[in-house]
């Protein structure tokens, strides 16, 4: 509901202020925030709006599609038997009650997707064809239209495409809205709600990448992803955790492209150069595959594979299909060098570290219902912490978890209108970067700068992802410069204006991650987290979750114990 519409001129250039209200706010249109949107629609009469920074058609890790669903719960296992798998795979940092409610979810959701319009691969008898143990094939490159016009068809939803939502507006430890700018109509949004589910995706883009330059964004998460969330919930006081648990992923050399269809779908094994089968060596955890090949590579038995020489001619053209439903450079590459699979093994390497909480368990510190320590917000996918190896089926049930909460909430509990102080402040700070400027800085080369910083400093690509507590001294001081600049930049417009609030939200992804890393004296993810002061994993003292949170300009660590054996975590706000 529109509330207030204003249009004026600043230095020269038409500027429109609009202030909306509604029930339910969503921040991000990808998957987690259309399958809230689904929800909040089916069980309730609440009005929802869904800020997308892109658009919902192709926005979010699903853009450009999928070939597989990796969490489902096959025939002969059990919701349990994926909290299980979660749990090895992140040495038991995780909080098992997010996860039994996400793992309880997944087969539903799924066949939600099919009832949609997705194509779920299957066999003469009619069953899902399996890729694994907790995987399903599917034809997924329009897997996120699909969801795109469910949610455009439904009435109560307005979605706001091009809008991107900076900051929250949040008083007494309570969300009120949030603020942001269309970027194409040069509008400043307020945005009042009664309860707000932020939905915006992990981190990428905080360290140097694998390819400079112009291919820098040729990166295994989508680049656009600027950790918005995790920023404008650090900014807010809401509690973060286990930042620290970074994923590096191990994927195939310059396209960057995904090696599990290689590793699941025709049995592919990690070798060396000389044609040693390593990872039984270092193990086969998510971490433990990346850090064997690192490694390897450091030991001079480089460069790594997976081998595919001597797969038939039928799993060729399956490779072949499956990566054109999800990375159509790996397909164009293998074409253009006139070798198929198997005729020639694929080189294999680590990308830089992302915060992503759908693969490891880092974002927000949430309940059960998916709410975070600030009252009346949610969070859902990848940007909520603590349930690792969500992937696309766990992000649809987080956000289906964070929907219902909001339903629930929102009964009881109504949303203070934002004050014209909050809003004129938003005002000014859009003002002052539209503004005249003295910096001598771009954006571009302040991001630049900064994923320098962490890579040499905070355990990137350049150190072999190892860092220890003098490197991140460094990085911190360094960051902290680098976000004092920031206050200076200057936009010509509100797509430059965009780029400023994209790098301070990556600026301040980096403090909380410095601060984390720095925290856990121990290394129990080689690779992810490998602490040279502090080389062993230490089970004694570190079996506990790293949380933080923002208070007077400092983070501020806090150790929380384990929630294992059907045991919930619920806030005491």
């Amino acid at each position: 509901m529109l509330i207030y519409s204003q249009k004026y001129e600043i230095f020269g250039e038409a500027m429109n202020i609009e202030k909306l209200k509604t029930d339910i706010l969503i921040i991000g249109g990808g998957t987690a925030g259309c399958y809230a949107a689904l929800t909040v629609s089916e069980n309730s009469e609440s009005k929802v709006i869904i800020c997308e920074k892109a658009n919902i058609k192709r926005s979010g890790c699903l853009a450009a599609g999928v070939n597989a669903l990796n969490a489902y719960i096959t025939d002969g296992r059990t919701p349990q038997n994926y909290v299980d798998y979660c749990k090895k795979d992140a040495d038991g940092i995780v909080r098992e009650d997010l996860l039994i409610t996400m793992s309880e979810r997944l087969n539903a959701v799924t066949h939600r997707l099919e009832q949609l319009g997705l194509v779920i691969l299957k066999d003469e008898n009619g069953n899902y064809v399996a890729r694994g143990n907790r995987n399903l094939k599917i034809n997924g490159e329009n897997i996120k239209p699909i969801l795109a016009d469910a949610v455009n068809a439904l009435e109560n939803v307005t979605v706001l495409n091009r809008v991107n939502i900076t900051s929250l507006d949040v008083k007494n430890n309570r969300v009120n809205g949030a603020f942001g700018i269309g970027i194409e109509n040069d509008t400043v949004y307020a945005i009042e709600a009664d309860a707000v589910i932020i939905a915006t995706g992990g981190a990428a883009g905080l360290y140097k990448p694998n390819n400079p330059g112009f291919s820098r964004h040729k990166m295994w998460y989508p680049p656009f992803n600027t950790g918005a969330g995790y920023a404008m919930g650090i900014l807010a006081g809401a509690e973060m955790t286990t930042f620290e648990m970074r994923f590096i992923a191990l994927r195939c050399k310059d396209t960057i492209a995904p090696t599990g269809t290689l590793a699941q779908g025709v049995g592919a094994k990690q070798i060396n150069s000389l044609g040693e089968v390593y990872e039984n060596r270092y193990g086969l955890t998510t971490s433990e595959r990346v850090y064997g090949t690192v490694n390897e590579n450091q030991e001079g038995r480089g460069p790594c594979y997976l081998r595919t020489e001597g797969i038939t001619p039928q799993q060729d053209e399956s490779l072949i299909k499956a990566y054109l439903n999800m990375a159509p450079s790996q397909t164009l590459k293998w074409i253009e060098s006139g070798k198929m699979p198997s005729g020639q093994n694929v080189e294999i390497e680590g990308t830089e570290p992302y915060i992503v909480g759908g693969h490891t368990a880092s974002g927000f510190w949430v309940d059960t219902g998916r709410a975070t320590t600030v009252k009346g917000l949610y969070a859902a996918g990848d940007v909520s912490g603590g349930a690792p190896q969500k992937y696309v089926t766990g992000a649809l049930a987080e956000g289906e978890i964070a929907a219902l909460s909001a339903v629930e909430f929102i009964k009881n509990s109504k949303a203070e209108s934002i004050s014209e102080e909050s809003f004129n402040a938003y005002i000014a700070e859009t003002e002052k970067f539209l503004g005249e400027s003295s910096s001598h800085y771009t954006a571009e080369q302040l991001e630049e700068a900064m994923q320098t910083v962490m890579d040499n400093y905070a355990g990137g690509i350049k150190t072999n992802y190892r860092f220890n507590e003098k490197q991140l001294d460094i990085a911190d001081y360094k960051i902290r410069q680098l976000y004092r600049l920031s206050e200076n930049l200057h936009a010509e417009d509100f797509q430059e204006l965009m780029y400023i609030y994209e790098l301070r939200e990556r600026l301040t992804v980096c403090r909380t991650l410095i601060a984390h890393l720095k925290a856990r004296h121990e290394t129990r993810w080689h690779s992810f987290a490998e602490n040279l002061d502090y080389p062993e994993k230490d089970d004694k003292n570190w079996f506990k979750y790293v949380n933080s949170r923002l208070e007077n300009g400092e983070i501020k660590i806090i150790l929380r114990d384990i929630v294992s054996g059907g045991n919930t975590y619920e806030h005491n706000n």
